[in-house]
């Protein structure tokens, strides 16, 4: 029987044809077969997969117990805040873990206790910084390591090399773009941090690596409203829910589960709709070619945003040169370009009404170290924010940038506060930067003694010496026994 054509079919395989040319198979940047370059998650996966803790130089190492010490002491001094203690008690509702809540003996879940650690290390905004293209807290990575660690029975050495990588791959991405120009968040760049780090734990293979990488970002993007206008508790706890989620993705890709890819490149992956296109080059990072970046990490003295620190000492050196404030004619704060944007872009950055405003407000800050001469927890009280003086001399200060301090950054975080007297005499100081930023690590001392003014009023001088004799040695330590033990309030 001949072979009959339909004539629907027919129409219907020309119109497709003839429609094809219009379809955006051009955007599809996908490798053809046979070629070998690797994405960029996957040249991540080979990194943490090939650097071993020999690859740690002896002072790299020193730097991570230094700011493990750090982020802990942030950790123990916020224990009995109410935002902390609430978190707290979401996670230990989730009885019978396997990863221990600071502070207590108790074990929930190794997301619910990286979540609620986390929680604690951010709180009070004390915790060290870094500066690149964006500003993030690459210490916010540690509380999903100490956690994976302890659930995975690691040893001292392998969380030192987890927690190197989580600030490597956290910081090498924050040198690429500023993400909150477009709108979005920094903890972005956590999720893969941090899912490569615990992965590293884990033991993944470079493929599962990968794949953590794709199932981190796929649904939990960060919007930057958390950073704008009326602040919220959610400032604090961004980052730990990008651990939370992190550890999640990894078990995920543990147990043989896939994610989208590719994750960064793809046609509406993190470059269409996060960040706009990057490279990176990992033979430049620490263990290869580079320097690991927690070198160029910085120690906050104050607690506030990272920008604020040398506004902090700048406003408290002019306050001491100031017989009467209420003789101030007017203060004019000179910031860096990032510095106006993240810290006096908005009119709830010259009238807060909340700590978390408070605390990355530049007006606001400035004025209260002028009248107090340091910045401390109590400076974000309802009785600081309602100060008449405050608010008096709020209404005299102006903000603006200035082309030579933005210059200076992202290596250094300049502030000029410049107050002119009703006498007319003019008083002037700049501060560039401050010991434990960048190149200008603290010693151990100068990590101690923030340690103990953190954790003061929570622990006694007694077990704040026992926690800093154990967590030096952390290096020599087979299991992490003996440091929980020593991390119970």
């Amino acid at each position: 029987m001949p072979y009959m054509i339909d004539r629907r079919r027919l129409l219907g395989a020309m119109t497709c044809l003839a429609l094809m040319p219009a379809l955006s198979f051009a955007e599809d940047k996908t490798p053809l077969a046979g070629k070998t370059t690797k994405t960029i998650a996957e040249q991540l996966a080979d990194y943490v997969t090939a650097t071993q803790y020999s690859t740690l130089p002896a002072d790299i190492v020193e730097r991570v117990k230094a700011h493990f010490i750090d982020a802990m002491g942030c950790a123990i001094g916020a224990l009995n805040q109410p935002q902390v203690l609430k978190v707290r008690d979401v996670a230990l509702a989730v009885p019978e873990g396997v990863s221990t809540v600071i502070g207590t003996t108790h074990k929930t879940s190794m997301e619910l206790a990286s979540f609620a650690n986390g929680a604690a290390v951010r709180y009070f905004d004390l915790n060290d910084t870094y500066a690149g293209k964006e500003v993030g807290h690459p210490s916010d990575n540690i509380t999903p390591c100490l956690a994976v660690a302890e659930a995975q029975k690691c040893s001292g050495r392998d969380l030192i090399l987890a927690i190197a990588l989580a600030y490597e791959i956290d910081c090498r991405l924050l040198d690429t773009v500023q993400i909150s120009a477009r709108g979005w968040d920094h903890p972005n760049f956590s999720l893969p941090a941090a899912a490569l780090a615990t992965g590293k734990l884990m033991r993944l293979s470079s493929q599962q690596l990968s794949e953590a990488i794709n199932l981190s970002f796929a649904g939990h993007l960060a919007m930057n409203q958390t950073r704008l206008q009326v602040l919220s508790n959610w400032k604090g706890l961004a980052d730990a829910e990008a651990g939370r989620n992190a550890i999640f993705a990894v078990q995920l890709a543990r147990a043989g589960l896939t994610g989208p890819a590719p994750a960064f490149e793809g046609n509406a992956g993190f470059f269409k709709q996060i960040s706009g296109p990057f490279t990176l080059d990992t033979e430049q990072f620490g263990g290869r070619a580079g320097t690991f970046k927690i070198a160029e990490c910085q120690v906050k003295p104050y607690p506030a945003q990272a920008l604020l620190q040398t506004a902090i000492a700048a406003a408290a050196k002019a306050g001491k040169a100031i017989p009467d404030t209420a003789k101030v004619k007017s203060i004019v704060v000179a910031t860096s370009h990032v510095g106006h944007q993240y810290s006096a872009e908005s009119p709830e950055k010259f009238a807060p009404k909340t700590r978390e405003t408070a605390d990355h407000s530049l007006p606001y800050i400035v004025v209260r170290a002028m009248l107090d001469k340091e910045i401390k927890d109590s400076s974000y009280s309802d009785e600081a924010l309602h100060d008449p003086r405050l608010v008096a001399l709020l209404k005299k200060l102006t903000v603006e940038e200035d082309d030579a301090l933005t210059e200076l950054t992202p290596q250094r975080l300049p502030t000029r506060v410049t107050v002119t007297l009703d006498d007319g005499r003019v008083i002037t100081e700049q501060v560039d930067d401050l010991p434990g930023f960048g190149g200008k690590p603290l010693t151990r001392e100068g990590t101690e003694e923030k340690f103990l003014r953190s954790v003061n009023g929570v622990w006694s001088d007694k077990q704040s010496r026992a926690f800093l004799e154990v967590a030096w040695k952390l290096d020599q330590q087979h299991n992490l026994k003996s440091l929980f033990k020593h991390l119970v309030a």
